[in-house]
């Protein structure tokens, strides 16, 4: 099995930033997996916000719901797959009414025999309140226990918190 890296951290954390200088670091071909979809201006936005700041050396495929699919497809040695975010792929296949529980374990089984380091990008939701709705806490509770999941298959698992990277679970290796 390939690395497999984890970072959570709550909104506007330094997630994506911190994930995007690993893969740098790692001096092999970047593929970023999108789980986004740009449905409103602000969202277009942030998309583009995010390819400035990546640059051109990377690879882009948009995937808000079949991330396990591109991970069997894409893996290999010479690479290295960024997936940002996983919050955003559970609420696509929320509103989609799928199968999350289906969906998480073909991703658990695609990380598992990965031949590309694979970074994973997700919002931390279970350190707040209580959700107030039925929707928000399924959410949240799918959140939870996806998180668990990869973080148990994961070498390294970051959080980040206001910007500083906390290791829990690994080591950063510099590359």
């Amino acid at each position: 099995m390939a690395k497999i890296t984890l970072i959570l951290g709550g909104a506007r954390s330094g997630k994506s930033w911190y994930s995007e200088q690993l893969a740098g670091k790692a001096g092999r071909r970047k593929l970023y997996v999108a789980t986004a979809q740009a449905l409103d201006d602000e969202m277009l936005m942030r998309v583009a916000s995010h390819r400035a700041r990546r640059g051109e050396e990377w690879s882009v495929i948009e995937a808000p719901i079949d991330i396990s699919g591109v991970i069997t497809a894409k893996s290999n040695e010479d690479s290295i797959i960024l997936i940002d975010c996983l919050t955003l792929w559970l609420s696509n296949l929320l509103g989609a009414d799928m199968d999350i529980i289906e969906h998480s374990n073909l991703l658990i089984e695609a990380l598992k025999s990965a031949k590309s380091e694979v970074i994973l990008v997700s919002s931390e939701v279970g350190m707040g309140i209580v959700p107030d709705n039925a929707l928000a806490r399924q959410f949240r509770d799918y959140a939870g226990v996806l998180h668990q999941r990869v973080a148990e298959v994961a070498d390294l698992l970051v959080i980040m918190v206001a910007g500083v990277p906390m290791v829990v679970k690994g080591q950063v290796q510099n590359g």
